[in-house]
């Protein structure tokens, strides 16, 4: 699935780099200079909402973070800019990106 969203938001003017784990995805953050985050909740290593509390804890905490969940129950909602339920079109996420960003930034998926 991240590998449709990565070519899909590529086909839409956005630079998207992409982590295997929420780990991977915190130390990709923290090292890059990134617009806005997608993570899913239920990853291995660091979930989701350890993520975002990465992000929000850190100096760059003003970057929007979508979440992708199966259930919204497990995100903890106060904190993500957009949830987006299990499953979803390509064309929610694609619409929820822009929402939060204009074109041709670079973009973290987890």
């Amino acid at each position: 699935m991240t590998n449709i969203i990565q070519k899909m938001l590529g086909m839409h003017g956005h630079n998207v780099e992409t982590a295997a784990s929420g780990r991977e995805g915190v130390a990709k953050f923290e090292n890059g200079c990134f617009d806005l985050v997608i993570t899913d909740i239920c990853m291995p290593e660091i979930n989701g909402n350890g993520v975002v509390q990465y992000i929000r804890d850190s100096d760059k905490k003003h970057i929007p973070v979508i979440a992708i969940s199966g259930t919204s129950l497990c995100a903890e909602d106060n904190v993500f800019d957009t949830i987006i339920e299990k499953p979803f079109s390509l064309k929610t996420l694609i619409n929820s990106v822009h929402k939060l960003l204009p074109l041709n930034h670079d973009m973290a998926t987890a």
